[in-house]
């Protein structure tokens, strides 16, 4: 008997919250959705919301605990989709890039590299607006890592 796949959404600031309960439904999927304080999820799907204490990095602890070979994790949290990269999980950016062994050492120095930038007052600015086809990406890519998870017999 194969484990059931299960998404976890790093809920706090992820703005495709809506296009990850579509796909559960289809596909009968348990969403675990992990914030900081109350936001409103589906009561008629299988979604549950997770509100874990205030504090750095809470959601994320409460994520990669949980996160596994069954698992699809939804984060812009770089470092956290390393480790779930590491336990196994699928992981996707909310714009539909999917981080794997081969892009996550990459995506983590880039990563630092801006973060050494933005203390040094060398790059002002922050990431372009989240657009329609940002969200379509995402879409697309959700469904396309749903579908091979459960060729593969995952889920």
């Amino acid at each position: 008997m194969t484990t059931p796949l299960t998404f976890y959404v790093d809920a706090d600031s992820c703005p495709v919250k809506d296009e990850v309960y579509r796909v559960a439904d289809r596909y009968r999927i348990k969403v675990f959705v992990v914030a900081n304080s109350f936001i409103r999820v589906p009561r008629d799907m299988d979604v549950q919301l997770v509100v874990v204490s205030e504090g750095m990095d809470e959601a994320d602890n409460w994520i990669a605990e949980r996160a596994d070979e069954n698992a699809v994790v939804i984060t812009q949290d770089i470092p956290l989709a390393d480790r779930c990269v590491k336990a196994g999980s699928a992981v996707l950016s909310p714009k539909g890039k999917e981080f794997d062994e081969n892009s996550i050492g990459m995506a983590l120095a880039t990563r630092n590299l801006k973060e050494d930038l933005r203390s040094f007052g060398e790059l002002t600015g922050g990431p372009k607006p989240f657009s329609p086809r940002d969200r379509s990406d995402f879409l697309q890519a959700l469904d396309r890592v749903v579908q091979r998870l459960k060729r593969a017999g995952r889920g």
